[in-house]
């Protein structure tokens, strides 16, 4: 295996692991970087389906005890089946509007001078929604009403639609939009990103399967691995900096990078 192919899945890893579950964008990031890279094809496409698969194992290992509890006491505890009754409601807008629109979303949206806007108007969002951010009404995310579990929901779709706006920014922000503390908005975030993800990823990668062979074994591998430690890190470190913290950095980040990549592409074909 080539040693710079697997720098480059390794950088891409990073990016994967450090940007899925901040409200910054990862797809935005990886078509960016995939772009610089030159690491582009149908088979790239999948590996970076599969190293999302890394991002999703970190939050199921750092809540691993929740869940188990969640299993454990589906049948005797009312917040355990509301917390996975919320979590099936706010999946299914991605599932009803995502799955019928993908194809047309990837051929319209997935170059750079639509992510760059997406950015942007992201930023900006943050802004408003945090200077408007009032004392919460749900302060765990095991007590989330069902209307805002929807909520969060369609408000996540915007994300499929646009690439750049951020699933993790769109769930979160709308999270706060809708009442609830940043730890709740955040860890509903986090759980909602593994069906979402979850069941996105075994599709794509089912369709792409015949161009895969024994030979990725060893760029998945460093892909995924790194994914999964890097997005490690960033949880631990975000859920500690939203408790002192608001997201306005992210904001003025998702902006500034957002002109810096208008500014390079704007002149190069990118729409």
């Amino acid at each position: 295996m080539d040693l710079l192919l697997l720098l480059k899945a390794a950088l891409l890893g990073v990016v994967e692991g450090v940007t899925e579950f901040i409200p910054v964008s990862s797809t935005g990031h990886l078509i960016l970087v995939q772009d610089w890279l030159g690491f582009t094809g149908r088979k790239e496409n999948a590996f970076m389906i599969f190293i999302q698969l890394g991002a999703i194992l970190a939050v199921v290992w750092l809540y691993r005890r929740k869940f188990i509890g969640v299993v454990r006491n589906l049948h005797r505890e009312p917040a355990a089946r509301g917390l996975v009754l919320n979590l099936i409601i706010g999946t299914l807008p991605a599932v009803v509007i995502g799955l019928p629109t993908e194809k047309w979303i990837e051929a319209h949206f997935f170059r750079p001078v639509p992510v760059a806007l997406a950015f942007a108007m992201g930023g900006l969002a943050i802004l408003l929604i945090e200077r408007w951010y009032k004392t919460p009404e749900v302060d765990s995310v095991d007590r989330i009403p069902i209307k805002k579990a929807l909520g969060v929901g369609l408000i996540q779709v915007l994300a499929i639609i646009f690439p750049g706006t951020s699933r993790s920014g769109a769930t979160i922000m709308g999270g706060l939009a809708l009442g609830l503390s940043r730890t709740a908005a955040m860890e509903f975030s986090f759980f909602l990103a593994i069906p979402a993800m979850l069941g996105a990823s075994i599709i794509k990668l089912y369709k792409v399967r015949e161009l895969l062979s024994a030979a990725d074994i060893p760029l998945f591998t460093v892909g995924f691995i790194v994914s999964f430690l890097s997005a490690l890190i960033v949880i631990r470190g975000l859920l500690s900096y939203v408790s002192r913290k608001s997201f306005v950095p992210f904001a003025w980040y998702r902006i500034f990078f957002g002109a810096l990549i208008l500014v390079l592409y704007w002149n190069r074909s990118a729409f």
